[in-house]
């Protein structure tokens, strides 16, 4: 019985990762438990397992009395002539260990020991599954879809399942059971049925992580992910610096020909990532975050957080993009509030003064922007959009 207790003790704990200690106590508390309910109270009882060889010893401590006439409480107290049929060595007023065997339990108790041990084991893998889980929180899994619950996802994530709620799902995108997709851990919650895993595919730290492991610079801190504005299941811009000046930074998001951006690129189910150069002045980086369109001028007020921008007629329509995201994205990547004119409408503003601005005339050439343009969108509809619009 000894060897096969060990064993079991042996498996639990590699199967469930639950400590050998927490199961001798759960079993120390179910033989209390049941000599609480054999005998009614259990105040004097104790119980020992050697955790070498899980022999256990169950004994009530009680006091020797003289006779059965002194006898107040038979858990408590023994009579002189009992305890000397125990012990030779037993007095008057001593407390004697007397042996309780766990075979007499009545069949109920039994089954509360039972209980009690079984109830421990699954706290403690709900525990056990809680703070691995905890751990990863902000952090990105690997999981398998389960099934739908109305509009919401069940995820297995290995060990439990998480919900992946509809707010949290990339518009259009749809899954199959058994199907392996990446998510980000929102959040782990501690219920009483165990804990409750939210996770998302919308969250820009979901690109973030991706390309953490994806890349080695990122990972390493040669590369740093500075912004990132993220408009799920269609385009994300990111701004990124490298801390080793013959690194470049982009070129290692990007990685041989496209090898490791594309992969990004796979999982997001075909998202559109522009990756970009921080910048730590205002106006390169507001130039920067609205590739590919080209600017003639920029002005920043770091103090408003507002920028007025100016770029070519042709270029409007680029630079604000499909339904302003282009402008949009920027704006959240920068934390500026961005003004986009086109010459035209600039020269046309009140107070309008050119000196205001960044503007280098031999770097404005009609023809590489109109062959910048013709490469961003080809093959592409482009939204002919009014400013105002």
């Amino acid at each position: 019985m000894n060897k096969e207790l060990m064993e079991a003790l042996d498996i639990l704990e590699k199967e469930k990762e639950i400590s050998k200690e927490t199961l001798f106590e759960a079993i120390e508390n179910s033989l209390m438990t049941a000599c609480k309910n054999h005998f009614g109270k259990a105040d004097n009882i104790k119980v020992e397992i050697d955790r070498d060889t899980c022999d256990f010893l169950c004994y009530a401590e009680k006091e020797v009395v003289e006779s059965v006439d002194d006898v107040e409480d038979e858990c408590l107290q023994i009579t002189l002539e009992d305890a000397q049929k125990l012990s030779k060595k037993a007095k008057l007023g001593d407390m004697l260990h007397v042996e309780i065997k766990s075979k007499e339990f009545g069949r109920i108790a039994t089954q509360n020991a039972k209980n009690v041990i079984l109830q421990k084991i699954r706290e403690e893998e709900r525990s056990v599954i809680y703070n691995q889980y905890f751990e990863k929180e902000k952090d990105v899994v690997t999981g398998i879809v389960q099934r739908y619950v109305g509009r919401n996802i069940s995820i297995n994530l290995g060990k439990t399942d998480a919900i992946l709620n509809e707010s949290e799902q990339v518009k259009g995108e749809s899954f199959k059971p058994t199907e392996r997709i990446k998510v980000y851990i929102l959040e782990v919650k501690n219920t009483p049925k165990g804990p409750r895993i939210l996770v998302s595919r919308t969250h820009p730290e979901l690109v973030k992580r991706l390309f953490e492991t994806e890349v080695t610079e990122i990972k390493d801190g040669t590369v740093e992910i500075m912004s990132i504005a993220r408009e799920a299941g269609s385009r994300t811009k990111m701004a990124v610096r490298s801390n080793n000046p013959n690194v470049d930074a982009v070129g290692a998001c990007v990685g041989l020909n496209g090898a490791r951006v594309n992969s990004i690129v796979d999982e997001l189910r075909g998202e559109k990532i522009d990756i970009i150069n921080w910048d730590d002045n205002p106006g390169n980086l507001i130039q920067n975050a609205l590739s590919p369109a080209k600017i003639v001028a920029v002005f920043a007020d770091p103090d408003e957080k507002t920028a007025k921008v100016v770029v070519p007629d042709y270029q409007l329509s680029l630079a604000i993009g499909k339904e302003g995201q282009n402008a949009r994205l920027a704006a959240r990547l920068t934390g500026y509030k961005i003004d986009i004119k086109s010459e035209t409408q600039a020269k046309d503003a009140p107070g309008f003064r050119y000196e205001d601005y960044v503007y280098d005339e031999e770097d404005y050439d009609d023809e590489e922007y109109v062959e910048d343009y013709d490469e961003a969108y080809e093959g592409e509809e482009v939204a002919e959009t009014e400013a105002e619009e």
